[in-house]
């Protein structure tokens, strides 16, 4: 590994951040991974999975985009599921969220910026 690139496998080097691949909260060794700009999650969430609380007053911009399977996104604002790979929810500041997963469902979540509430 060096520090101005990495490569790897999402799945795998997840395993001890909760699915998050990028992010201040990743350990500086990890070079690019490290960052506080932005978040990125991959995670793979068993039919039934869901977040059980909603988030609070998040102040950072989120965009949930399904690789596959069947995935609810509750908002604040309203509610979507996704259900067709590239189908997408993206939300601002202020608005809190939760989310169930109908079906076996791959997720990617992209957050903005990376930084603790």
């Amino acid at each position: 590994m060096t520090q101005g690139w990495s490569s790897g496998n999402a799945t795998d080097d997840t395993k001890d951040t909760r699915g998050w691949l990028v992010g201040h909260f990743i350990d500086p060794a990890e070079g690019v991974r490290s960052s506080r700009d932005v978040e990125v999650k991959w995670a793979t969430h068993p039919a039934g999975d869901k977040r059980p609380e909603w988030t609070a007053d998040d102040r950072r911009t989120t965009l949930v985009l399904l690789v596959e399977g069947h995935f609810r996104i509750s908002l604040t604002e309203g509610e979507r599921t996704l259900t067709h790979p590239g189908d997408y929810v993206m939300w601002g500041p202020g608005i809190d969220h939760t989310w169930e997963a109908l079906d076996t469902s791959v997720v990617m979540t992209v957050r903005w910026p990376s930084a603790s509430n």
